[in-house]
């Protein structure tokens, strides 16, 4: 987009150029789309539940538009991932016969393509939570859609929070809840009693196949995962045409099993990877149909976030990461663990969309019977540090008197104000001291905010700057199984007998000297063929952007340069 900037219309402007929204009425919200409207108009909150592949997420904003809503301020939409916020954005705008950043923008971490004469705004839970600390009354806004609540992050729950202590500041602020068919009450018991609209979904029956690893026998050898997907892969190949969906706990398994498939060679067959670290080009590639048969191996992104079309058979593992904090040891693990009932009969639903449907589940039906009927909210199992130095920040007061759906665990509570204390951002009287307001500008874990904040006095603040980005993203360094002892080999020149820290110092120097010499291309093919990430490292290089640009805000001294330091670059690696 062009670096001009743009000038804001007059809400008058707006409103005749509000644009007239077109609808698929085979979709059942579109099918109660004057009692959807109504609500709207007549109530400040509803919530708004239905299942997968009802059409709420893309035509709510729709319908807003249609009743006026988005011209006094904007809509704004937010999603639990950025994969979603993009790719909603780009189907709206698609819709509304629109290019992103006209009509349609969305905004996610390290990415703005909202202009001021935007409508509608995608953007993660994250980002408007973080705006609620320039703009606590929201005022850019006249509606506000938050979807798929149900997933209960800390991020939505904080979010939920905030806006049930903010709605009677905002009489004009529209709120819009969307959940799938999970606990929709709760929702609105927290805000009066607000309405519930329930909207059926478009969804074909689908057929739930148990396949356990084990058959119980104690003298058969229990099947291993990989070997159970790939016998599944085959089992529903043979039930006809259609795109297959499996699960997955994490990028590894993605990658290990992807490589399985090609090996096994199923004919005329796509392998698309989906999880939240791949590049938007790699992201939308799953969104195409193709006359071949695609095998879409995802993290639960796909879940409920996104659909992703053609998929007439699902393959269940039942398994998924999950943040836990340990407050005894103070160490925040993810876990591979059994997901919920809930979240199973989500996944089962994505290959009923566009005809009958078969789930493979990688486990007894007695198993699933066992498991827990919903995933535990983040906010029960997460240190809650950071949550109370944002909220100490945006002075909402203590914890034990947020309005949240499910209060945090009081032993929680008090292991993340003891945390709070030890580095000096609270009080005696929990109250931010000087240090506290500054980490609550950082977007890191507080721990590793005190680093940088504390690299000041030790004069070693470009050092630490590196580290602290490495520390809050995923370890670059790959390692795969079958490829251990090379991947090892081209790691050995980052190792250092000392220090982690100067390892990571050393990969930081290396990935930018190359990036200095390579085209983008060259630079990927690279990071494969030594066992880097690319992604990651582009990540790790735009943390470490952003934390030094907030340095800069909350004006610290000037940081010296690293011998060796690379200069800054945005985007492109090369000049």
């Amino acid at each position: 987009m062009s670096d001009r900037p743009i000038q804001r219309l007059s809400p008058a402007e707006r409103r005749r150029l509000l644009p007239r929204p077109t609808f698929d009425d085979a979709l059942p919200v579109v099918q109660q789309r004057d009692r959807i409207a109504k609500a709207i108009q007549n109530h400040q909150v509803i919530i708004l539940c239905g299942e997968t592949g009802s059409g709420k997420t893309t035509q709510l904003p729709k319908i807003c538009l249609e009743i006026g809503r988005g011209v006094d301020g904007l809509i704004g939409h937010t999603q639990p991932r950025r994969i979603a916020a993009r790719s909603v954005a780009v189907r709206i705008a698609h819709e509304l016969q629109s290019a992103i950043g006209h009509v349609v923008g969305y905004k996610v971490r390290f990415s703005d393509h909202v202009t001021p004469n935007c409508y509608i705004k995608l953007m993660t839970d994250g980002i408007l939570l973080a705006e609620t600390q320039s703009d606590p009354l929201l005022r850019q806004y006249d509606t506000l859609i938050i979807d798929e609540a149900h997933e209960r992050s800390l991020n939505i729950d904080f979010l939920i929070g905030y806006l049930n202590q903010l709605l009677p500041k905002r009489p004009d602020l529209k709120l819009i809840i969307t959940s799938a068919t999970i606990d929709p009450q709760r929702f609105s018991r927290h805000f009066s009693n607000a309405p519930v609209l329930e909207v059926s979904g478009r969804t074909y029956p689908v057929e739930t196949r148990y396949r356990p690893l084990t058959s119980g026998d104690p003298e058969e050898e229990e099947l291993q995962m990989p070997d159970a997907i790939l016998a599944a892969v085959d089992e529903v190949a043979a039930c006809g045409p259609g795109d297959v969906l499996i699960f997955l706990p994490g990028e590894r398994d993605i990658r290990d099993v992807a490589e399985l498939l090609r090996k096994h060679h199923p004919p005329q067959t796509q392998i698309l990877p989906l999880y939240a670290r791949l590049n938007f080009d790699e992201q939308m590639q799953v969104f195409q149909t193709s006359p071949q048969r695609r095998i879409v191996l995802a993290t639960n992104v796909a879940e409920t976030s996104v659909t992703v079309p053609g998929i007439r058979y699902v393959i269940d593992p039942g398994l998924a990461r999950m943040s836990r904090y340990a407050a005894r040891t103070k160490v925040q693990r993810l876990p591979i663990e059994k997901i919920s009932r809930a979240s199973a009969n989500q996944r089962a639903g994505r290959c009923g969309r566009t005809g009958p449907g078969v789930c493979v589940r990688l486990y007894s039906e007695d198993d699933f019977a066992r498991r827990e009927e919903f995933t535990q909210p983040e906010i029960l199992r997460t240190n809650l540090a950071a949550v109370i130095l944002q909220m100490a920040a945006l002075r909402l007061g203590e914890v034990s008197q947020f309005p949240f759906m499910d209060p945090p665990d009081p032993r929680l509570v008090r292991d993340g104000y003891a945390t709070l204390h030890e580095l000096g951002a609270i009080d005696e009287n929990n109250a931010l001291t000087p240090t506290g307001y500054k980490l609550a500008r950082l977007p890191v874990d507080p721990r590793i905010g005190r680093m940088v904040l504390a690299a000041v006095d030790e004069d070693c603040l470009v050092e630490v700057l590196i580290i602290a980005a490495a520390l809050s993203v995923q370890d670059p360094r790959e390692r795969p199984l079958d490829k251990a002892d090379s991947a090892d080999s081209h790691h050995q020149r980052f190792k250092d007998d000392q220090s982690d820290f100067i390892s990571y110092l050393k990969l930081w120097d290396y990935y930018h000297d190359r990036a200095q010499h390579l085209s983008h291309n060259q630079l990927r093919k690279l990071c494969k063929a030594e066992f880097l990430s690319y992604v990651r490292l582009r990540e790790w290089h735009e943390v470490h952007h952003q934390l030094r640009q907030i340095v800069a805000e909350i004006a610290l001294p000037r940081q010296r340069r690293r011998h060796r330091a690379r200069p800054e670059r945005s985007g492109a690696p090369r000049r």
